[in-house]
């Protein structure tokens, strides 16, 4: 969208994941969040396709950063931006051109909601707050 935006890159050949590039310089304050605008629009493919933003894995072990708000429908065709989330306790500082988190295209179903009475019950039961840690107790 503007001379700022930097194309997605893959890390590797097999990589699923394409980094995302500030546009701009921000600053993310401790226990803070910040918009950071990448200034690129994407289209997902259509038929069941969604993308789904999600954090660098040297920025969430090394910094605390961790990322919101991270769907992108494939009828939006709007600005790519992303929610930080420092976690650390510093501020922590982005250059624009930084890789600030990866973009994963990923297939989804989309099956029909549909309004019962009563679930049938299931080997879990409902005691296990959607874990397949079935029978386990504790956290």
């Amino acid at each position: 969208m503007t001379p700022h935006a930097h194309l997605p890159t893959r890390g590797s050949e097999l990589a699923v994941r394409y980094d995302l590039y500030s546009a701009f310089a921000y600053e993310v304050p401790e226990g803070g969040r910040q918009k950071v605008l990448t200034d690129l629009q994407v289209r997902v493919p259509t038929g069941g396709y969604y993308a789904r933003i999600v954090p660098r894995s040297g920025l969430a072990s090394n910094h605390g950063i961790q990322i919101g708000a991270g769907v992108v429908d494939e009828d939006y065709t709007g600005i790519i931006w992303v929610i930080l989330f420092n976690m650390g306790s510093e501020v922590f500082s982005i250059k624009e051109g930084d890789r600030i988190a990866q973009l994963i295209c990923e297939k989804i179903g989309l099956p029909q909601v549909e309004e019962v009475d009563a679930l049938d019950p299931t080997e879990c039961g409902s005691g296990v707050n959607g874990s397949t840690g079935c029978g386990e107790t504790g956290n």
